[in-house]
């Protein structure tokens, strides 16, 4: 068979390790050829494809990188009008006949999946392997990336304390995860933060201020608050912000906090925005092993020529979901998160 492979989306720890582990697989075990589509599904939809074959020689080595050889892209579906989707899945068939492949791997959030499942409808087999360090990708637990955002973020907040502590100020670190709190909630307990806001949760300044006076009252002068981009105070819409593009993120929630906190307390608050270092660099361990486990599986998936799914990490176990199976959207916090529960009963407020 021959296999073609692709990264979608905001790149994260983790891609080089699932592309190594898909094209050692798919080589030495099922005797595949394996071929890079670059810069994410985009790279079968252009004249000519993106498309180069991968050699055992060319994955030597990358366990550890971060970002993608292959190349991503974030910059919009081609699927956002009738006329540009059916050019671009036009391309892609095209393309897909004359390279004679068998499959393509889709290693992407949800948005990259939902462009997948609309190749899978129009004809071209596809697995697909969650990644996000938002964590917020329905079929799975556990999505490549997020642990070693969260392991980035905890070093970074718990640099915070000491300064907090020596100015007797407020640090307000801004943590990713678009909708959902997943990176600010773990990372705040792995940090020792004594307050996380979550977007699923909105907050009261009131409420923040009480939590900061109760720790006064014992003597902590300081206090560390994790705020998600998309946290937002009850009543009110997220912010956003602009880049250097024009186009508008989620972001700025951070520096609202830190000047309510000062105007309603009076107490020097700053602010610490991570961005995208927390999904640059080195994966983690955990996530070098996760995407080698979700690339072997993909790979199996192929072989059995079970199309249309997507792998998974659930209760312990590696899966597979089909696409019909589940709504393809971003997930949220649950509100009876076990490390959710967990934060409050060790005094962590939630701004509530």
């Amino acid at each position: 068979m021959n296999i073609g492979i692709c990264t979608g989306g905001g790149d994260c720890p983790g891609l080089n390790a699932v592309i190594r582990a898909v094209t050692r697989h798919a080589i030495l075990n099922h005797g595949m050829k394996v071929f890079g589509i670059e810069c994410s599904i985009n790279g079968i939809m252009t004249n000519p494809p993106a498309v180069r074959e991968l050699k055992l020689s060319d994955v030597s080595g990358i366990l550890h990188k971060g970002g993608t050889i292959l190349g991503t892209s974030n910059a919009g579906s081609p699927f956002k009008s009738p006329e540009s989707g059916a050019k671009a899945i036009a391309n892609a068939l095209a393309n897909w006949n004359t390279l004679g492949l068998d499959c393509l791997i889709v290693v992407g959030g949800d948005g990259t999946q939902r462009m997948a499942v609309q190749l899978q409808d129009a004809g071209m087999p596809i697995v697909g392997i969650p990644k996000t360090i938002d964590n917020d990708y329905e079929p799975t637990d556990v999505s490549i990336g997020f642990m070693t955002a969260v392991e980035v973020a905890s070093e970074a907040i718990s640099r915070l304390h000491s300064t907090a502590e020596a100015h007797s100020r407020v640090m307000v670190a801004e943590v990713m995860g678009r909708d959902a709190g997943f990176i600010a909630l773990h990372s705040g307990i792995a940090s020792a933060a004594n307050i996380i806001l979550l977007p699923e949760i909105p907050f009261s300044y009131d409420a923040i201020i009480k939590a900061m006076e109760s720790r006064r009252k014992r003597g902590r002068n300081f206090s560390v608050v994790v705020v998600a981009e998309g946290a937002h105070e009850i009543g009110c819409e997220p912010k956003f912000r602009s880049s250097s593009t024009g186009s508008v993120h989620l972001g700025g929630i951070a520096d609202e906090v830190a000047r309510e906190i000062h105007k309603r307390a009076g107490i020097d608050s700053r602010v610490t925005v991570l961005g995208h270092i927390q999904r640059g660099g080195s994966p983690a361990p955990l996530d070098r092993i996760l995407a080698t486990a979700f690339g072997v599986h993909a790979v199996d998936l192929v072989a059995a020529k079970k199309f249309g799914t997507v792998v998974g990490y659930r209760g312990g176990e590696i899966t597979s979901i089909k696409y019909g199976d589940f709504a393809n959207e971003a997930r949220s916090l649950s509100l009876n998160d076990p490390f959710l529960m967990a934060a409050e009963a060790i005094g962590i407020s939630l701004g509530r």
